[in-house]
C-alpha cells in the first residue's frame, strides 16, 4: 500500500518543463518551511537542467532558519539584480506572487504552495500545485520526492521534518492525514541530533528586551491580545512574541505589531476555532497592502505612507478596538 497518493500525472507536467539547457532560480521568502520545499525541489531538478539555485528576497536573521541554512547546507543567497539576470526560469515554492512585492517582479514559470488562494490574486504559472488543506509545502514535496523514488539524505529529510514542524507548530495547527504520514517517513531518513540543535537555535539574545517592551504595551481586547511593538530590527521577532502569547491561557487570538523598513507588519495568530486569521487579517488590512493567511496564521505588511500620516499604534487601536491597557503586578 502507498503511503503518499499517486502524483504521475502531476509530476509528468513539471517534468515535461524542465530543460538541459536551461539554468532555473527556485525564489522563496526564507523560513523553515521554504527553506526545506526549495532544498527538495532542487533535488529533483538536478541533472535535469544545467543549472539550479534557490535565491531569497528577505534577509535571513531568525536562529532557526539561520541554523538550518549552515547545519543542513542549504546553498541560499539573497536575491539581487545580478542574481536574477544569471537564470532562465523561475520556481517559487511555499508562496504565491501576491504575498509580497519583491515576488511581482518574476514571471514563475512553477508555484508550489499549500497558502490559501485569493480569488483576486489568482495563480499563473505554467504548473502550479496549491494545496490549503496541507499543513506544510515540506509535505508536498517529500510526496513528490516518494512519487519519483528519490529517497531523502539525511540533510533533505531533517530540513523536510523541520518544516512541517514549524509549519504545524508541531500539528498544533490545521494538517492532513498526509502530514502526519509524511513526518512519520521522514523520521526515519533524519537526524535527530542536527534536528535538535536548530530547534533549540529559535532566539536571539538580544532579542529579550523586545519581550519587555511587548509586556508593556500589552492590551486586552474583547477576548485576544495586542501588543505594539514600534519599531524592530526584524519582523521576525513579532513571529515569536505573537507564538508566545498564544500559549496564554484561554486567548483564543493575538495580534502583534511593529514597524521595520518604512512598513507596519503585523501578526496574527488564533487557536483556529473562533476567528479565521486569515480572513481577519485580510478583511481589516487587505485595502492597504498584503494580507492574508491559514485560519490560525496571518499575516500583514504596508507602507506606513499608506496610514495617511496616522500613527502606527493608534491605526492598529482603531482597527481592532482599544481595549484595555494590562499592567503587571509584582505579588
Amino acid at each position: 500500500m502507498a503511503i503518499f497518493k499517486q502524483l504521475d500525472d502531476s509530476l509528468s507536467q513539471l517534468l515535461a518543463l524542465l530543460n538541459k539547457d536551461e539554468r532555473w532560480l527556485i525564489v522563496i521568502n526564507a523560513d523553515p518551511d521554504s527553506l526545506a520545499s526549495a532544498m527538495a525541489l532542487k533535488r529533483i531538478f538536478t541533472r535535469r537542467v544545467l543549472d539550479i539555485g534557490i535565491g531569497q528576497i528577505n534577509e535571513v536573521k531568525r536562529p532557526d532558519n539561520l541554523a538550518m541554512i549552515r547545519y543542513l547546507r542549504i546553498p541560499t543567497r539573497r536575491i539581487i539584480p545580478n542574481l536574477i539576470a544569471q537564470y532562465d526560469r523561475f520556481a517559487l515554492v511555499d508562496s504565491q506572487p501576491h504575498h509580497h512585492p519583491s515576488l511581482e517582479q518574476f514571471e514563475f514559470s512553477v508555484v508550489i504552495d499549500h497558502h490559501p488562494l485569493i480569488k483576486e490574486s489568482p495563480v499563473r504559472a505554467l504548473f502550479t500545485d496549491i494545496r490549503p488543506k496541507y499543513g506544510a509545502t515540506s509535505t508536498m514535496l517529500t510526496e513528490y520526492l516518494y512519487n519519483l523514488r528519490i529517497r531523502p539524505g539525511k540533510l533533505l529529510a531533517t530540513a523536510l521534518l523541520y518544516g512541517i514542524k514549524s509549519d504545524t507548530r508541531s500539528f498544533e495547527r490545521d494538517f492532513v492525514d498526509a502530514d502526519l504520514s509524511a513526518f512519520k517517513y521522514l523520521s526515519k531518513h533524519a537526524d535527530q541530533l542536527l534536528l535538535n540543535r536548530i530547534v533549540r537555535s529559535e532566539f536571539h539574545l538580544d532579542w529579550m528586551r523586545y519581550f519587555s517592551r511587548a509586556f508593556y504595551n500589552l492590551r486586552r481586547i474583547g477576548h485576544g491580545l495586542y501588543a505594539h511593538m514600534g519599531k524592530v530590527d526584524n519582523p521576525d521577532i513579532l513571529v515569536i512574541v505573537a507564538d508566545f502569547f498564544m500559549r496564554v491561557h484561554g486567548i483564543p487570538w493575538v495580534v502583534v505589531s511593529g514597524e521595520c523598513s518604512d512598513k507596519l507588519v503585523v501578526i496574527l495568530r488564533g487557536d483556529g476555532l473562533r476567528k479565521d486569521m486569515g480572513k481577519f487579517s485580510a478583511g481589516l488590512f487587505g485595502e492597504f497592502g498584503s494580507a492574508g493567511g491559514h485560519k490560525a496564521a496571518a499575516r500583514a505588511e504596508m507602507d506606513l505612507s499608506a496610514l495617511s500620516g496616522s500613527d502606527p499604534e493608534m491605526f492598529m487601536l482603531k482597527k481592532l478596538g482599544k481595549g484595555k491597557k494590562w499592567t503587571f503586578k509584582r505579588g
